[in-house]
C-alpha cells in the first residue's frame, strides 16, 4: 500500500509540474502588439493628405482611408499615387518580423485600355523584397476584383533589450489607359477595402512574433 501511494504521489507532482510548465511557456510566448492607433503620413496625388489612419492589433497592422483610384476617359493616361509612411514603435522584449502585406481591388480595362498596379513596399527608406509580384497588368477586357498577398522578405526587427523606432512604406501607383478606347467608355483600376470592422481598410500588414 506504501508503495502505491508513493507511486500516486509522483504522478501527481509530476503532473503539477508538467500543468505549471506550461503555463510558464504560455506567459513566455509573445501575444503581439497591444490595440492602438500608430501615426500614418499619406503623399501623392491620389490620396488626400491627413485623411489615413494606422490601427495595431495583435499580430496586424490595418491602415485606414478612403479608398484611390485611377479613371481615364478617351484618349487619356490617367496616373494615380499615394505613398504611405507608417511610424512603427516595437516595445522591448520581442523579436517582431513583417512577413506579409495585402490589398485589393478592383480593375475595368475596355478594348482598347490598359490598367496598371506598382507596389513598392520599403523598410527604413529601403525598397524590401518580396515572395510574390506585388504588381499588376491589366489588360483589354479584363473587368473583376483582384487579390493580392505578398510575402515579404525582411530581417527580423531585434528589440530584446531596448525599443526600435522604425518607417514602414507602401508606394502604390495606379494608371489607367484609354487610348484607343471608345468614347462611351473608360479605363478604371482602383484599391478596394479589405475590412470596414474598424474603418476603410486599404492595407493589412501582419507580423510574426519569435521569443527572445
Amino acid at each position: 500500500m506504501k508503495t502505491l501511494t508513493g507511486i500516486i504521489s509522483s504522478l501527481t507532482l509530476l503532473s503539477f509540474n508538467v500543468v505549471g510548465l506550461a503555463q510558464v511557456q504560455a506567459q513566455a510566448q509573445p501575444q503581439g502588439f497591444t490595440f492602438q492607433k500608430v501615426p500614418v503620413t499619406l503623399f501623392g496625388n491620389g490620396c488626400p493628405k491627413g485623411t489615413a489612419e494606422g490601427i495595431l492589433s495583435g499580430d496586424t497592422l490595418s491602415v485606414t482611408f478612403s479608398e484611390f483610384e485611377a479613371k481615364a476617359s478617351p484618349p487619356k493616361v490617367v496616373s494615380a499615387s499615394c505613398n504611405l509612411r507608417i511610424g512603427l514603435n516595437v516595445p522591448s522584449g520581442v523579436n517582431v518580423q513583417p512577413i506579409n502585406v495585402q490589398y485589393i481591388g478592383f480593375a475595368d480595362v475596355p478594348k482598347g485600355g490598359n490598367a496598371n498596379l506598382n507596389v513598392r513596399i520599403l523598410f527604413q527608406g529601403q525598397i524590401v523584397p518580396t515572395n510574390n509580384n506585388p504588381n499588376a497588368t491589366f489588360n483589354a477586357g479584363f473587368s473583376d476584383l483582384w487579390n493580392k498577398n505578398v510575402g515579404i522578405t525582411l530581417g527580423t526587427i531585434n528589440a530584446c533589450k531596448n525599443p526600435v523606432s522604425s518607417i514602414f512604406g507602401i508606394n502604390t501607383n495606379l494608371t489607367a489607359r484609354a487610348t484607343n478606347v471608345a468614347q462611351n467608355q473608360e479605363t478604371q483600376i482602383r484599391i478596394d477595402t479589405i475590412d470596414t470592422t474598424i474603418g476603410p481598410v486599404l492595407f493589412q500588414i501582419k507580423f510574426a512574433f519569435t521569443p527572445c
